[in-house]
């Protein structure tokens, strides 16, 4: 690993006050969720002002980009911050997050190792295409690993360089976002890889889309929802060519991955942006993980900017799945965020995952339809709309809700079996026939008799069926 600070530095200077904005500080400290921000004089780096004291500028020590990290290390313990210059011009404001020493190197060689062999060579490959930057996966795939699950989806974050020049490089095929300097990669098997540029970013109002601007890989996941994914695995070259991973952990998520406790980052995270509160329950549900006072601390404000944060639906429909959605509900029940569900959905939900077999998406998403058809808030059309659900799963749901006869393993018998558990199999043309009616127009006739029979609630179970339709041939002319 490069071991001096250049390769730590944003893609552009962060965001910096003059004496004549002083009082924006505090303001631009909270709304960019910074520890730090420099004041310039020009060219001039005058000191730093910090959340604790924003209108009162501090000294901080300057170095050059070529400094060794030993040297930064050194010349940070007695500082709140480091300003960091490069040709002459300033650069880069550094924390002890960005400068601290890597986590235990075993636990980076087991995240290392749980990725596919098809993985590391390509993170391997664009780490070798970063000059002056540096590579790190981040995210979801270094929590599994170290939980022991199979890394699935790769969120890599490239600092101080151009992610769409290194998408093109990677060879892949890829989609580049210009908002957010993003690129969405097409791996062979068919998987989505994220390749983003490290940044920080302010939320313009709650629930907002956040506004971007270039960071340093600390503040790249301090952006990020909850602890137990701000860790870093920064991807290297040693010697010899071989490739050395580091896990970074600038905020204490191996701690609470350890415990199994969900904590958000900071205290406005829920706020805003409120689909967290979805995500954290699916994490915590499916990971078995307990909230953090500091997330249930959070709940109230999550759920006063709820409906203005359009995310959230789209959490709530991938909710839907999850292996177990109900336990998702449950967790949101039990942190007092029922109000974001219908009222009937935990119920209906928890039915379909104590099946053997866990039903299709289409299934779940028929079987939280019917738990609003009466809510006065919002009807089924209106969910259906909100969630992207698409037609199929209210098609569904009406036929599994009338009388006419269904497959025994089909969805509408598996979703009919759980909102009608006495609902019973209705005879069909074979059984008609078999019963004496003559092939032909009159099993036609026959099975629409039925079918009349059976949504007038003349009729509730085969045998009733079966004497309804003897009864009637006996009326008929021999």
């Amino acid at each position: 690993m490069p071991d001096h600070l250049r390769p730590l530095l944003p893609k552009t200077p962060p965001p910096s006050l003059t004496p004549e904005t002083l009082g924006e500080a505090a303001a631009l400290l909270r709304a960019w969720h910074l520890e730090a921000l420099a004041v310039l004089d020009g060219e001039q780096v005058l000191g730093v002002v910090t959340p604790g004291e924003p209108n009162r500028i501090q000294a901080a020590p300057l170095l050059d980009s070529s400094a060794i990290l030993d040297e930064a290390r050194a010349a940070l313990q007695s500082f709140p911050a480091l300003v960091v210059t490069q040709a002459q011009r300033f650069a880069a404001v550094l924390l002890p997050a960005d400068l601290a020493p890597p986590a235990a190197p075993e636990l980076a060689e087991r995240v290392w190792s749980a990725l596919s062999a098809a993985d590391r060579e390509l993170l391997t490959a664009l780490s070798l295409q970063v000059s002056g930057g540096r590579l790190a996966l981040v995210g979801g795939a270094v929590r599994d690993a170290l939980l022991g699950l199979a890394p699935i989806d790769l969120d890599i974050v490239l600092v101080g360089g151009d992610v769409e020049s290194l998408a093109r490089q990677s060879g892949l095929p890829f989609l580049f976002h210009p908002a957010y300097q993003n690129a969405t990669l097409t791996l062979p098997d068919g998987r989505a890889a994220d390749l983003v540029s490290a940044r920080i970013e302010r939320y313009p109002q709650a629930g907002a889309s956040p506004l971007p601007h270039s960071g340093t890989l600390s503040q790249d996941v301090l952006r990020r929802d909850f602890s137990l994914n701000a860790l870093a695995l920064v991807i290297g070259e040693a010697t010899g060519g071989q490739t050395k991973p580091e896990l970074h952990d600038p905020v204490g998520g191996l701690a609470d991955l350890l415990n199994r406790e969900l904590r958000p980052l900071h205290s406005d995270s829920l706020t805003d942006d409120a689909s967290r509160l979805i995500r954290g329950a699916r994490l915590a549900a499916r990971l078995e993980l307990s909230a953090s006072p500091q997330l249930l601390a959070q709940v109230p404000s999550a759920l006063a900017v709820a409906a203005q944060t359009p995310r959230l639906d789209a959490e709530l429909r991938l909710m839907l799945s999850e292996p177990r959605p109900s336990q998702v509900m449950e967790r949101l029940e039990s942190w007092g965020a029922a109000v974001l569900l219908p009222a009937g959905a935990p119920r209906v939900l928890a039915a379909l995952d104590a099946l053997p077999q866990r039903p299709s998406d289409a299934v779940y998403a028929a079987g939280f339809l019917s738990s609003v058809a009466d809510q006065h808030m919002a009807d089924q059309h209106a969910w259906q709309d909100r969630l992207a659900l698409g037609p199929r799963p209210a098609a569904l749901l009406r036929r599994a809700m009338d009388h006419e006869y269904v497959s025994p393993d089909s969805a509408e018998a598996t979703l009919r079996g759980v909102l009608r558990p006495d609902a019973y199999i209705p005879l069909t043309g074979k059984d008609v026939l078999n019963l004496g009616v003559p092939a032909g127009p009159q099993v036609g006739k026959a099975l629409a008799r039925l079918s009349g029979l059976r949504q007038a609630g003349r009729v509730s179970s085969r045998e009733a069926e079966e004497a309804e339709l003897l009864s009637h041939l006996a009326t008929l002319p021999k």
